[in-house]
Protein backbone atom coordinates (compact mmCIF):
# COMPACT_ATOMS: atom_id res chain seq x y z
CA UNK A 1 0.00 0.00 0.00
CA UNK A 2 1.12 3.65 -0.40
CA UNK A 3 1.34 3.96 3.38
CA UNK A 4 3.59 0.91 3.66
CA UNK A 5 5.81 2.22 0.87
CA UNK A 6 6.07 5.58 2.67
CA UNK A 7 7.00 3.85 5.94
CA UNK A 8 9.53 1.74 4.08
CA UNK A 9 11.11 4.85 2.55
CA UNK A 10 11.22 6.53 5.97
CA UNK A 11 12.88 3.48 7.51
CA UNK A 12 15.37 3.27 4.65
CA UNK A 13 16.25 6.93 5.09
CA UNK A 14 16.69 6.46 8.83
CA UNK A 15 19.03 3.52 8.26
CA UNK A 16 20.98 5.39 5.56
CA UNK A 17 21.31 8.41 7.86
CA UNK A 18 22.60 6.21 10.66
CA UNK A 19 25.10 4.42 8.43
CA UNK A 20 26.34 7.67 6.93
CA UNK A 21 27.11 9.20 10.30
CA UNK A 22 28.44 5.98 11.81
CA UNK A 23 31.05 5.87 9.07
CA UNK A 24 32.16 9.43 9.78
CA UNK A 25 32.83 9.61 13.51
CA UNK A 26 35.56 7.90 15.48
CA UNK A 27 35.44 9.68 18.83
CA UNK A 28 32.98 10.45 21.59
CA UNK A 29 31.88 13.99 22.35
CA UNK A 30 32.88 13.29 25.96
CA UNK A 31 36.43 13.97 24.84
CA UNK A 32 35.49 17.64 24.44
CA UNK A 33 34.97 20.10 27.27
CA UNK A 34 32.34 22.76 26.72
CA UNK A 35 33.63 26.26 27.52
CA UNK A 36 30.82 28.56 26.40
CA UNK A 37 28.06 28.95 23.84
CA UNK A 38 29.17 31.21 20.99
CA UNK A 39 26.20 31.26 18.65
CA UNK A 40 23.50 29.50 16.74
CA UNK A 41 23.65 28.42 13.10
CA UNK A 42 20.83 27.60 10.72
CA UNK A 43 20.50 24.08 12.07
CA UNK A 44 22.23 24.00 15.44
CA UNK A 45 23.84 25.56 18.50
CA UNK A 46 27.59 26.31 18.40
CA UNK A 47 29.91 26.03 21.42
CA UNK A 48 33.52 26.92 22.03
CA UNK A 49 35.11 23.75 23.38
CA UNK A 50 38.46 22.22 24.27
CA UNK A 51 39.64 18.95 22.79
CA UNK A 52 40.92 17.21 25.93
CA UNK A 53 43.26 14.98 23.88
CA UNK A 54 45.09 17.73 21.99
CA UNK A 55 44.19 20.77 24.14
CA UNK A 56 43.06 22.51 20.94
CA UNK A 57 40.20 25.03 21.11
CA UNK A 58 37.51 24.12 18.56
CA UNK A 59 33.97 25.08 17.61
CA UNK A 60 31.49 22.33 18.42
CA UNK A 61 28.21 22.53 16.55
CA UNK A 62 25.39 20.53 18.10
CA UNK A 63 22.99 19.45 15.39
CA UNK A 64 19.31 20.03 16.08
CA UNK A 65 17.21 16.88 16.07
CA UNK A 66 14.05 18.05 17.83
CA UNK A 67 11.77 18.22 14.77
CA UNK A 68 13.17 15.23 12.94
CA UNK A 69 11.59 11.84 13.56
CA UNK A 70 13.55 9.77 11.05
CA UNK A 71 17.08 10.20 12.33
CA UNK A 72 19.51 12.90 11.28
CA UNK A 73 18.02 15.85 9.37
CA UNK A 74 18.77 15.86 5.66
CA UNK A 75 20.00 19.45 6.06
CA UNK A 76 22.68 18.30 8.52
CA UNK A 77 23.74 15.41 6.32
CA UNK A 78 23.99 17.86 3.44
CA UNK A 79 26.20 20.19 5.49
CA UNK A 80 28.42 17.32 6.66
CA UNK A 81 28.79 15.88 3.16
CA UNK A 82 29.64 19.25 1.64
CA UNK A 83 32.07 20.34 4.34
CA UNK A 84 33.98 17.06 4.29
CA UNK A 85 34.61 17.63 0.57
CA UNK A 86 35.57 21.29 0.83
CA UNK A 87 39.11 22.37 1.62
CA UNK A 88 39.90 26.05 1.14
CA UNK A 89 41.54 28.68 3.38
CA UNK A 90 38.39 30.84 3.22
CA UNK A 91 35.88 28.11 4.07
CA UNK A 92 35.38 26.90 7.62
CA UNK A 93 37.01 23.49 8.10
CA UNK A 94 35.06 20.49 9.39
CA UNK A 95 37.62 18.47 11.33
CA UNK A 96 35.47 15.49 12.32
CA UNK A 97 32.00 14.36 13.35
CA UNK A 98 31.41 13.00 16.86
CA UNK A 99 28.35 11.66 18.65
CA UNK A 100 27.13 11.43 22.22
CA UNK A 101 25.81 8.34 23.97
CA UNK A 102 22.70 8.40 21.77
CA UNK A 103 22.48 9.00 18.03
CA UNK A 104 20.33 12.08 18.72
CA UNK A 105 23.49 13.81 19.98
CA UNK A 106 25.47 14.66 16.88
CA UNK A 107 28.26 17.25 16.84
CA UNK A 108 30.40 18.78 14.10
CA UNK A 109 33.94 19.62 15.24
CA UNK A 110 35.09 22.70 13.34
CA UNK A 111 38.06 25.04 13.41
CA UNK A 112 37.47 27.83 15.91
CA UNK A 113 37.41 31.42 14.69
CA UNK A 114 37.68 34.20 17.26
CA UNK A 115 34.95 36.44 15.85
CA UNK A 116 32.20 36.85 13.26
CA UNK A 117 31.74 39.99 11.19
CA UNK A 118 28.23 40.74 12.47
CA UNK A 119 29.31 41.04 16.10
CA UNK A 120 32.43 42.96 15.07
CA UNK A 121 30.37 45.50 13.14
CA UNK A 122 28.08 45.84 16.14
CA UNK A 123 30.84 46.30 18.71
CA UNK A 124 33.83 47.95 17.03
CA UNK A 125 34.23 51.65 17.75
CA UNK A 126 36.02 52.59 14.51
CA UNK A 127 34.57 51.29 11.22
CA UNK A 128 36.71 49.15 8.94
CA UNK A 129 38.89 51.22 6.62
CA UNK A 130 38.34 50.76 2.89
CA UNK A 131 41.63 48.80 2.67
CA UNK A 132 40.33 46.44 5.37
CA UNK A 133 36.94 46.10 3.64
CA UNK A 134 38.74 45.13 0.43
CA UNK A 135 40.79 42.55 2.33
CA UNK A 136 37.64 40.97 3.79
CA UNK A 137 35.66 40.97 0.53
CA UNK A 138 38.56 39.56 -1.51
CA UNK A 139 38.75 36.60 0.86
CA UNK A 140 34.98 36.12 0.68
CA UNK A 141 35.18 36.15 -3.13
CA UNK A 142 38.02 33.60 -3.19
CA UNK A 143 36.04 31.22 -0.99
CA UNK A 144 32.94 31.78 -3.09
CA UNK A 145 34.77 31.22 -6.38
CA UNK A 146 35.93 27.86 -4.99
CA UNK A 147 32.37 26.95 -3.94
CA UNK A 148 30.82 27.95 -7.25
CA UNK A 149 33.59 26.14 -9.18
CA UNK A 150 32.50 23.04 -7.24
CA UNK A 151 28.83 23.61 -8.19
CA UNK A 152 27.76 24.67 -4.69
CA UNK A 153 25.46 27.60 -3.86
CA UNK A 154 25.75 28.73 -0.24
CA UNK A 155 22.26 30.31 -0.18
CA UNK A 156 22.69 32.05 3.19
CA UNK A 157 25.56 34.51 2.90
CA UNK A 158 25.43 37.34 5.47
CA UNK A 159 27.88 39.04 7.81
CA UNK A 160 27.03 36.71 10.71
CA UNK A 161 28.06 33.72 8.57
CA UNK A 162 31.50 35.18 7.88
CA UNK A 163 34.04 34.31 10.57
CA UNK A 164 37.45 35.88 11.10
CA UNK A 165 40.46 34.49 12.89
CA UNK A 166 42.91 36.56 14.91
CA UNK A 167 45.23 36.39 11.88
CA UNK A 168 42.66 38.19 9.73
CA UNK A 169 41.60 35.08 7.78
CA UNK A 170 37.94 35.27 6.71
CA UNK A 171 36.02 31.98 6.50
CA UNK A 172 32.57 31.30 5.05
CA UNK A 173 30.52 29.32 7.58
CA UNK A 174 27.09 27.72 8.13
CA UNK A 175 26.39 25.45 5.17
CA UNK A 176 22.99 24.28 6.46
CA UNK A 177 21.20 25.75 3.43
CA UNK A 178 23.91 25.09 0.83
CA UNK A 179 23.00 23.01 -2.22
CA UNK A 180 24.72 21.53 -5.22
CA UNK A 181 23.35 22.71 -8.53
CA UNK A 182 23.65 21.38 -12.04
CA UNK A 183 21.79 20.32 -15.14
CA UNK A 184 18.99 19.42 -14.99
CA UNK A 185 18.16 22.01 -12.33
CA UNK A 186 16.67 20.31 -9.27
CA UNK A 187 13.82 22.06 -7.44
CA UNK A 188 15.05 23.96 -4.37
CA UNK A 189 13.34 25.54 -1.39
CA UNK A 190 12.39 29.11 -2.32
CA UNK A 191 12.57 30.57 1.23
CA UNK A 192 16.32 30.75 1.65
CA UNK A 193 18.73 33.62 2.24
CA UNK A 194 18.12 35.98 5.16
CA UNK A 195 15.75 38.75 4.04
CA UNK A 196 18.23 41.67 3.98
CA UNK A 197 20.53 39.72 1.63
CA UNK A 198 17.84 38.13 -0.55
CA UNK A 199 18.06 38.65 -4.31
CA UNK A 200 15.06 40.16 -6.15
CA UNK A 201 14.48 37.03 -8.24
CA UNK A 202 13.97 35.02 -5.04
CA UNK A 203 11.59 37.62 -3.62
CA UNK A 204 9.61 37.44 -6.87
CA UNK A 205 9.36 33.65 -6.75
CA UNK A 206 11.90 32.37 -9.29
CA UNK A 207 12.07 28.59 -9.65
CA UNK A 208 15.70 28.76 -10.84
CA UNK A 209 18.35 29.25 -8.18
CA UNK A 210 21.86 29.99 -9.37
CA UNK A 211 25.15 31.27 -7.97
CA UNK A 212 23.82 34.77 -8.76
CA UNK A 213 21.89 34.53 -5.44
CA UNK A 214 25.20 34.45 -3.57
CA UNK A 215 26.58 37.33 -5.64
CA UNK A 216 23.65 39.61 -4.72
CA UNK A 217 24.42 38.81 -1.08
CA UNK A 218 28.09 39.73 -1.69
CA UNK A 219 26.91 43.15 -2.92
CA UNK A 220 24.88 43.60 0.28
CA UNK A 221 27.86 42.55 2.42
CA UNK A 222 30.29 44.87 0.59
CA UNK A 223 27.86 47.78 0.97
CA UNK A 224 27.30 46.97 4.67
CA UNK A 225 31.04 46.91 5.38
CA UNK A 226 31.56 50.20 3.54
CA UNK A 227 28.62 51.97 5.23
CA UNK A 228 28.96 50.19 8.59
CA UNK A 229 25.23 49.43 8.54
CA UNK A 230 22.91 47.12 6.56
CA UNK A 231 22.07 48.43 3.10
CA UNK A 232 18.55 46.99 2.72
CA UNK A 233 17.13 46.29 6.21
CA UNK A 234 13.58 45.28 5.25
CA UNK A 235 11.13 43.94 7.82
CA UNK A 236 8.91 42.11 5.31
CA UNK A 237 9.24 40.78 1.78
CA UNK A 238 7.06 43.62 0.46
CA UNK A 239 9.24 46.24 2.16
CA UNK A 240 12.39 44.45 0.99
CA UNK A 241 11.32 44.71 -2.65
CA UNK A 242 10.40 48.36 -2.11
CA UNK A 243 13.83 49.14 -0.62
CA UNK A 244 15.53 47.49 -3.61
CA UNK A 245 13.42 49.53 -6.05
CA UNK A 246 14.14 52.76 -4.13
CA UNK A 247 17.86 52.03 -4.40
CA UNK A 248 18.15 50.66 -7.94
CA UNK A 249 15.08 51.95 -9.77
CA UNK A 250 12.07 50.02 -11.09
CA UNK A 251 12.99 46.92 -13.10
CA UNK A 252 11.52 46.33 -16.56
CA UNK A 253 11.66 43.77 -19.37
CA UNK A 254 14.49 45.62 -21.13
CA UNK A 255 16.95 45.26 -18.28
CA UNK A 256 15.52 42.00 -16.91
CA UNK A 257 13.89 39.80 -19.59
CA UNK A 258 11.21 37.54 -18.08
CA UNK A 259 10.84 39.74 -15.00
CA UNK A 260 7.11 40.38 -15.61
CA UNK A 261 6.43 36.61 -15.76
CA UNK A 262 7.92 35.75 -12.36
CA UNK A 263 5.40 33.84 -10.19
CA UNK A 264 4.99 36.41 -7.38
CA UNK A 265 5.15 39.62 -9.41
CA UNK A 266 1.40 40.15 -8.94
CA UNK A 267 1.82 40.36 -5.17
CA UNK A 268 3.86 43.54 -5.42
CA UNK A 269 2.89 47.04 -6.46
CA UNK A 270 6.23 48.44 -7.60
CA UNK A 271 6.76 52.17 -7.18
CA UNK A 272 7.78 54.12 -10.29
CA UNK A 273 11.40 55.01 -9.62
CA UNK A 274 13.46 55.74 -12.75
CA UNK A 275 16.82 56.38 -11.05
CA UNK A 276 19.64 54.28 -9.63
CA UNK A 277 20.57 55.86 -6.27
CA UNK A 278 23.71 53.85 -5.49
CA UNK A 279 25.97 56.85 -6.19
CA UNK A 280 24.01 58.97 -3.73
CA UNK A 281 24.45 56.29 -1.06
CA UNK A 282 28.22 56.07 -1.53
CA UNK A 283 29.24 59.54 -2.70
CA UNK A 284 32.87 59.02 -1.66
CA UNK A 285 33.33 55.69 -3.47
CA UNK A 286 35.52 55.55 -6.60
CA UNK A 287 34.14 54.87 -10.08
CA UNK A 288 35.58 51.35 -9.93
CA UNK A 289 33.82 50.78 -6.60
CA UNK A 290 30.51 51.96 -8.07
CA UNK A 291 30.98 49.74 -11.12
CA UNK A 292 31.54 46.72 -8.88
CA UNK A 293 28.45 47.43 -6.77
CA UNK A 294 26.34 47.96 -9.88
CA UNK A 295 27.52 44.65 -11.36
CA UNK A 296 26.66 42.85 -8.11
CA UNK A 297 23.24 44.51 -8.01
CA UNK A 298 22.20 43.70 -11.58
CA UNK A 299 18.49 42.86 -11.58
CA UNK A 300 19.02 40.25 -14.29
CA UNK A 301 20.73 37.28 -12.56
CA UNK A 302 22.32 36.22 -15.86
CA UNK A 303 24.16 39.55 -16.11
CA UNK A 304 25.17 39.76 -12.45
CA UNK A 305 28.91 39.61 -11.77
CA UNK A 306 30.43 36.23 -10.90
CA UNK A 307 32.98 35.74 -8.12
CA UNK A 308 35.67 35.43 -10.81
CA UNK A 309 34.54 38.71 -12.42
CA UNK A 310 34.74 40.47 -9.06
CA UNK A 311 38.22 39.15 -8.27
CA UNK A 312 39.41 40.77 -11.50
CA UNK A 313 37.73 44.11 -10.69
CA UNK A 314 39.97 47.18 -10.89
CA UNK A 315 38.46 48.25 -7.53
CA UNK A 316 40.84 45.84 -5.77
CA UNK A 317 43.84 47.08 -7.78
CA UNK A 318 43.47 50.79 -7.05
CA UNK A 319 44.39 52.71 -3.90
CA UNK A 320 43.72 52.17 -1.10
CA UNK A 321 44.97 48.66 -1.85
CA UNK A 322 43.60 45.74 0.20
CA UNK A 323 45.63 45.30 3.37
CA UNK A 324 47.24 41.94 4.12
CA UNK A 325 45.07 39.68 6.35
CA UNK A 326 47.85 39.60 8.97
CA UNK A 327 47.53 43.38 9.31
CA UNK A 328 43.81 43.28 10.10
CA UNK A 329 43.00 44.57 13.61
CA UNK A 330 42.63 41.84 16.25
CA UNK A 331 39.84 43.44 18.36
CA UNK A 332 41.08 42.37 21.81
CA UNK A 333 38.39 44.50 23.49
CA UNK A 334 35.64 42.55 21.72
CA UNK A 335 37.36 39.23 22.48
CA UNK A 336 37.82 40.20 26.14
CA UNK A 337 34.08 40.87 26.43
CA UNK A 338 33.38 37.39 25.09
CA UNK A 339 35.95 35.87 27.45
CA UNK A 340 34.35 37.69 30.39
CA UNK A 341 30.95 36.30 29.42
CA UNK A 342 32.45 32.81 29.23
CA UNK A 343 34.10 33.21 32.65
CA UNK A 344 30.84 34.40 34.14
CA UNK A 345 29.07 31.35 32.70
CA UNK A 346 31.73 29.03 34.11
CA UNK A 347 31.52 30.69 37.53
CA UNK A 348 27.79 30.00 37.73
CA UNK A 349 28.56 26.25 37.72
CA UNK A 350 30.54 24.79 40.60
CA UNK A 351 32.13 22.45 38.12
CA UNK A 352 32.52 22.73 34.34
CA UNK A 353 30.12 20.37 32.66
CA UNK A 354 31.00 18.06 29.81
CA UNK A 355 29.04 18.44 26.56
Amino acid sequence: SPRQRLESRKHKRCVENYLTVSSLYCRSVREFEKLNRIGEGTYGIVYRARDTKSDEIVALKKVRMDKEKDGIPISSLREITLLLRLRHPNIVELKEVVVGSQLESLFLVMCYCEQDLASLLENMQTPFSEAQVKCIVLQLLRGLEYLHHNFIIHRDLKVSNLLMTDKGCVKIADFGLARMYGIPQQPMTPRVVTLWYRAPELLLGTKTQTTALDMWAVGCILAELLAHKPLLPGTSEIQQVDLIVQLLGTPNENIWPGFSQLPLIGQYSLRKQPYNNLKNKFTWLSDAGHRLLNLLFMYNPQRRATAKDCLESSYFKEKPLPCEPELMPTFPHHRNKRAAAAASLAESHSKRSKV
